[in-house]
């Protein structure tokens, strides 16, 4: 018995893992046909032998710009291989820049990105605020960089994009992008994918969708979350969103859901500012009612065989006192869920065909939960068997660069 719960063990453990692991995770096993290459302004089609040409390769072309309007690739190759370490630093960090530059990156010769997102975004720097962080996929050591270490395998070839839409001169862009083109390619392994969408004001009673539906094989990696809550509900917190799962064919109700935004990545009873490898809280800023924060299911790896859908609850919730001059004031729509009651009884409140208000005497006193409309943003990271997957197009620097909050609003009188 002990022998079967052991090699059950190892299969589960293996089962659990990426499975578009590089090749070289195994620190000391030589990897036969792998070729290590360096895409970077010095060398930036990667060729063997032909780095640091500029100056007679005293330090000449460290960097690159990019005008309004303009691309910059940062990494162009056929062949096959994998993406193991992506690093860019630039010298406009402001979340303007931020949130204006696209990256986008393209597998297999395909037309269509796989990766579309703001550059910040992607790197998990939500709300175009930097950090400094380390977590399992994303880095940036003192807040002045950008690191993904996600394993990106492709088949015939790999394009990774940068375009400046933020209507002036990037002057500075240093970049590498570290890749191995391989001779053995497996079966098993997926394409990396990254989808970002912003809704700045959401609709009270509808999910925002983290990850719209995708079709196909895959594993919905995680995300990275970044809410500017309506000041038009005062201090009452935002986050009691419930994340939703619809994987492999379910419509109406999902398959797997938890209990709570901040419960989602790990904590509890709200969220303040922490970094952990798995799940993390980058910005916690109550003055511009802010807050950036992500989840990565790595140990616990969600995969699906078929489609995936991922959704988060609009639902805020505070005591009752304090909601019904919210609710009577009318400058924010406040749809009650549920009030607390005596002995820890939850009382249901919402329905689809009225909105009960908080004034009525037969309802307790108590903390309730109410659906809210915020301005929410995500980059929803996944992989999909095919090098491209049925998306929209990232939305407008105009969208993505709109009421920022770089700035932290004048006291109100």
């Amino acid at each position: 018995m002990r022998v079967i719960i052991r090699l059950s063990t190892l299969l589960f453990m293996a089962a659990c893992q990426q499975p578009a692991a590089p090749p070289q995770n195994n620190l000391f096993t030589y990897v036969e046909g792998a070729e290590t290459r360096w895409s970077s302004p010095e060398n930036s089609n990667a060729e063997k032998g032909k780095g640091a040409t500029a100056n007679h390769g005293a330090k000449g072309h460290p960097y690159d710009s990019i005008d309004n309007g303009a691309s910059l690739a940062l990494l162009d190759v056929q062949g096959q291989g994998m993406v193991n370490r992506i690093w860019i630093t630039i010298n406009d960090r402001s979340p303007e820049m931020l949130r204006s530059l696209k990256l986008e990156i393209f597998w297999d010769n395909e037309k269509q990105p796989a990766v579309s997102a703001p550059l910040g975004d992607f790197f998990g720097v939500g709300l175009g605020r930097m950090a400094k962080f380390e977590n399992a996929l994303f880095a940036s050591p003192e807040g002045r960089s950008f690191l993904c270490h996600i394993p990106m395998p492709f088949r015939k070839g790999a394009k990774i994009v940068v375009t400046n839409e933020s209507g002036k001169k990037l002057n500075h862009i240093f970049f590498d992008v570290n890749f191995q083109y391989l001779k053995n390619w497996n079966d098993q392994y997926l394409y990396f994918h990254a989808y970002w969408h912003r809704d700045t004001a959401t609709t009270p009673g509808k999910d925002f969708e983290l990850l719209p539906h995708v079709e196909g094989k895959g594993r919905f990696l995680g995300v990275n979350v970044g809410v500017n809550a309506n000041p038009a509900y005062n201090n009452s917190w935002w986050g009691e969103g419930e994340v939703k799962m619809f994987i492999d064919g379910d419509k109406d109700l999902p398959t797997l859901v938890g209990t709570g935004t901040e419960d989602y990545i790990g904590t509890a009873w709200s969220q303040g500012w922490f970094c952990n490898q798995y799940s993390g809280c980058l910005v916690d800023d109550w003055p511009n009612k802010q807050w950036s924060f992500y989840r990565f299911h790595i140990p616990d790896p969600v995969f699906f065989s078929s489609d995936c859908r991922v959704t988060i609850q609009q639902i805020g919730g505070d005591f009752k006192k304090n909601m019904i001059p919210i609710q009577q004031e009318g400058k924010a729509e406040v749809i009650p869920v549920t009030i607390g009651g005596e002995y820890a009884k939850t009382n249901h409140l919402f329905s689809k065909d009225s909105v009960r208000t908080l004034t009525d005497p037969s309802l307790p006193e108590g903390w309730t939960n109410y659906y809210r409309s915020d301005d929410v943003s995500a980059t929803a990271y996944f992989y999909l068997a095919t090098p491209s997957n049925n998306l929209p197009a990232l939305q407008s620097a105009g969208i993505r660069t709109t009421q920022l909050r770089s700035k932290v609003p004048p006291p109100q009188k």
